[in-house]
């Protein structure tokens, strides 16, 4: 078996909501597989979930263990949009409820380029290039 790399998002109870929304959010995206907590105080939360967000393999799980930490926008998940139209459509709906760290705007290494933390906490920086 080769070597496979995949981002894992770790979330408090909110995993099925956020992987739901992100395959809303790009083409080619689908859920591959779903299991479920069936028994205590996670039941019926996500226990893991593979998913693609454009091709790309992600995991998510929704922890049973509670933690001190959270997502940090030192690590973001990078898109290279492919029109204007979807860069200004899909900022627009992570941003919606989370946190702008740069608006879209030219900042020189980019005709366009945003970056938010949408309302699960997961950053993401959108690009146009």
């Amino acid at each position: 078996m080769a070597t496979k790399i995949r981002t894992h998002l770790m979330f408090d109870g909110t995993a099925e909501e956020a992987m739901s929304f992100y395959v809303g959010l790009f083409p080619m995206s689908e859920v591959i597989d779903v299991s479920h907590y069936d028994a205590g105080e996670n039941k019926g939360k996500i226990h893991h979930a593979f998913f693609t967000l454009s091709g790309r393999e992600f995991i998510c799980i929704d922890t049973p263990i509670k933690h001190d930490f959270g997502f940090t926008p030192a690590i973001s998940i990078f898109v290279d949009c492919e029109s204007q139209e979807e860069l200004e459509r899909v900022y627009s709906a992570l941003a919606e409820g989370g946190e702008i760290f740069m608006p879209l705007d030219n900042y020189g290494f980019s005709k366009r380029f945003g970056w938010v933390s949408d309302r699960f906490g997961v950053s993401w920086q959108l690009n146009l290039p």
